[in-house]
Formats: C-alpha cells, structure tokens, sequence
C-alpha cells in the first residue's frame, strides 16, 4: 500500500519563504508523476506544481517565479519550495503520486496558511 507523508506546512508572513516535502513509501512502486495541489475554502482542489520521473515539470500559472518543484528518485520524495508567498497562497496543499498500475495515490495534506 502506497503511503504519502507531507510536512513543512505553517504558518507564514506574507513575503516568507515555506518547504514542503512529501516521501513517498510502502514498497517498491515505480512513481510516475509526483506533485502538488492545493485547496482553499470554498474552491476546487487545483494543480500547483508536478513533476515527472524525467524532470518534465508543470507549474500553474499562479505560481511560475516563486514555486519551485524538484524530486529525489532514490528516496521517492517531492519537493515544494515556495518563495514570495501571498495570502492567496493560503490553502491545503496536498501531496499526489501517480504510481504504475495501482493508479493515483494522495497524502493527507498540510495547512499552509500566510499572513498579510
């Protein structure tokens, strides 16, 4: 069974600077896309940032020059660094793996909250 572990969350001054990680355990899956997504009250779980096992990444467009995505294959964890975070920014933000068969696979999310 596929885990998905998130941490780094908090809370944050508008301006500051937060890293989310995300490991990714309970086998040896090959991990296909890894990524991010958020949700704020009230609106849809969107995409923030993925990345592919070969490093092909996708940002929204909300996020491109201040969010950056990375992974480490040999310890199935993704990466989240966002910079001149904004109020907006605010929201859960939840951990996705797509794995090889098994399908898509999410972790239990953590609070990102920023102050203005």
């Amino acid at each position: 069974q596929v885990q998905l572990v998130e941490s780094g969350g908090g809370l944050v001054q508008a301006g500051g600077s937060l890293r989310l990680s995300c490991a990714a355990s309970g086998g040896r899956f090959n991990f296909n896309s890894m990524g991010w997504y958020r949700q704020a009250p009230g609106k849809q779980r969107e995409l923030v940032a993925a990345i592919t096992r070969d490093g092909k990444i996708n940002f929204a467009d909300s996020v491109k020059g201040r969010f950056t995505i990375s992974r480490d294959n040999a310890k199935n964890t993704v990466y989240l660094q966002m910079n001149s975070l904004k109020p907006e920014d605010t929201a859960v933000y939840y951990c996705k793996a797509a794995v090889d068969i098994l399908g898509n696979f999410w972790g239990q999310g953590t609070q990102v909250t920023v102050s203005s």
